[in-house]
């Protein structure tokens, strides 16, 4: 499952914006651009929780991990052209994975990276009279 695709960057950012980042000569969407954009933030995205411990990819990938995603992606497309917003949000997305490699953060489901077995251990001490009674 991808962390995003042009879909995801078409609904947060809308068509118009895409249409100008990628443009395919012909008043549409280039998406063999978007889909570069889209991998290199997966890539990075990987390379940092791998270093976390993290089985990558993730899936189903968390909300909070596709959102800054899309948020990296969306950066690749500027280019040098990068506004001082998009470049906070980028910004917001790697200190979000920095977060993550520290173990600050931990992902949610599907991204958990080593589960913990569900056990429970009783302890007791001795008993108060000799030969196991009361």
């Amino acid at each position: 499952m991808a962390y995003v695709d042009q879909a995801a960057l078409t609904t947060r950012f809308g068509e118009d914006e895409l249409r100008a980042l990628a443009p395919d000569g012909s008043g549409g969407i280039d998406a063999d651009t978007v889909q570069r954009a889209c991998s290199d933030a997966e890539a990075e995205i990987d390379a940092r929780l791998n270093g976390a411990g993290y089985a990558t990819p993730l899936s189903p990938v968390p909300a909070a991990l596709a959102a800054h995603a899309a948020d990296i992606a969306r950066y690749r497309l500027y280019d040098d052209q990068v506004s001082d917003v998009v470049k906070g949000r980028y910004d917001d997305a790697m200190r979000f994975l920095r977060a993550i490699a520290r173990g600050d953060v931990k992902l949610g489901e599907g991204g958990d990276p080593s589960p913990a077995e569900a056990t429970v251990e009783f302890q007791s001490t001795p008993g108060v009279f000799p030969g196991g009674g009361f």
